[in-house]
């Protein structure tokens, strides 16, 4: 039996979840199905806890990111947050993300370093308001239909984050 990432951390299946909570649960579950204890195990033995240990990583990464912890909120609904049925983006919210993806190819042509963090500054405040807005509709209103379209924006913005991450170490 699978049991769904949340179960398997002892939390809630909720967007606000106590991070230091699934860190603890997560070094819990480690220390449990570390290779070290199964060294003289059998081998099925070995491949179950070697595969709990896996799902257990997998789980930790979904988690902990705002936006993969989103999208998966949304699976266990049954929806999927990107899906080729679903692209439709508020022109608003497209227009930012060029502007963005603007300042991005300008600070690396540029080579403006100090551009890039104030880029990064910038959609973490952008970001941080559609965390707040996912608390709400995930935890208060269960409003799935919502969240699903604040999900999409969330994964937009992490991904132009860590493009510009990415340059800015690149640039350094």
């Amino acid at each position: 039996m699978t049991q769904n990432y949340f179960e398997l951390f002892a939390l809630e299946a909720k967007f606000n979840i106590e991070l230091q909570t699934l860190e603890t649960n997560f070094r819990k579950i480690q220390a449990e199905v570390h290779p070290d204890r199964f060294v003289t195990a059998p081998a099925p033995e070995k491949i179950k806890f070697m595969h709990l240990a896996t799902l257990a990583n997998e789980a930790y990464q979904t988690l902990k990111h705002p936006a993969t912890r989103a999208k998966y909120l949304l699976e266990l609904q049954g929806i999927s947050a990107i899906s080729e049925t679903n692209t439709a983006m508020p022109t608003d919210f497209l227009m930012q993300q060029m502007e963005w993806r603007e300042v991005l190819e300008n600070g690396i042509a540029e080579k403006e370093v100090d551009t890039l963090e104030n880029l990064i500054q910038e959609i973490k405040v952008e970001v941080k308001s559609l965390q707040l807005q996912l608390i709400e509709l995930f935890d208060v209103k269960k409003d799935f239909t919502s969240a699903t379209d604040v999900t999409r924006k969330l994964i937009f913005m992490a991904k132009v984050s860590e493009d510009i991450k990415h340059a800015i170490e690149r640039l350094d």
